[in-house]
């Protein structure tokens, strides 16, 4: 199999993901409570990283020889594997949003009425979707073989990780002793492991 089919494949994953993101997100700012600050300087930093790492992933879709530059050469069947990986995390991306249901927010901030989500795979983690996100830009690297996505999730990541605390902060102001003991039993980014 030649580039065609893996092009395929990623203009589908990609697509999916940004439909099911997207749709979610929508439904939140269109059901839930309103925002306070929009999440300033460090949304907006995350948004130009997301789409700076997008621009080589969609000439490769529309003409991959404009990235040549970018291409790293991957064994067709790592790629494919990617795929399936990346395909599989789908349905857990669709779990994340569904459980997050209205509180998904662009920013750290809570929106009015937001709830202590614990369930679904906030049972075990607290930031699955940063989890899945970072998952999933790893699969699509991987599937367009190019390192520029990779290049860009090192920042992405270090801005999420400085971002995350801030975020707890709110989550700790609006729901105290709750979300600290919820902190106490699950991991941040990863579950934790119980050691008996």
């Amino acid at each position: 199999m030649g580039e065609g089919p893996l092009r395929l494949l990623t203009a589908v994953f990609l697509g999916t993901a940004l439909a099911i993101s997207g749709h979610y997100r929508r439904r939140a700012d269109h059901t839930a409570g309103s925002l306070g600050k929009r999440g300033g300087g460090a949304l907006i930093v995350l948004r130009v990283v997301g789409v700076v790492a997008l621009l080589p992933v969609l000439a490769y879709l529309v003409h991959p020889p404009w990235v040549d530059w970018a291409r790293v050469s991957l064994p067709p069947a790592l790629r494919w594997l990617a795929g399936a990986a990346g395909v599989a995390l789908m349905p857990v991306l669709v779990w994340v949003f569904r459980a997050l249901g209205p509180n998904i927010s662009p920013s750290h901030t809570t929106r009015e009425g937001h709830q202590l989500v614990t369930h679904g795979p906030y049972r075990y983690v607290r930031h699955p979707l940063y989890t899945t996100g970072t998952l999933l830009s790893v699969a699509l690297a991987l599937m367009s073989a190019l390192w520029w996505p990779v290049a860009w999730l090192v920042p992405g990541l270090l801005l999420l990780h400085w971002r995350t605390p801030r975020e707890e902060e709110h989550l700790v102001e609006a729901f105290g002793d709750a979300y600290r003991e919820y902190q106490e039993r699950t991991g941040r980014y990863l579950p934790r492991l119980r050691v008996r």
